[in-house]
């Protein structure tokens, strides 16, 4: 589920896969991107996720630990 969400957050803001930003995106303008996003620092206008989704539901738990 956590994945999913953060597929959709970068499909969203138009962050590629590897964490830049597509051509023509207007993301930075928006005031929502910091709060999903950060810039690595390197100055290479790479973009990485600001927070750590963990799904402690019980049936979710389980299943991952039975799954192979």
């Amino acid at each position: 589920m956590g994945n999913f969400c953060w597929e959709l957050y970068c499909l969203e803001h138009g962050i590629q896969h590897g964490g830049m930003i597509s051509a023509g995106s207007t993301s930075l303008a928006d005031s929502s991107f910091g709060t999903f996003f950060s810039e690595t620092g390197t100055g290479a206008g790479k973009y990485v996720p600001r927070a750590v989704f963990i799904d402690l539901e019980p049936t979710v738990v389980v299943t991952r630990t039975v799954s192979p």
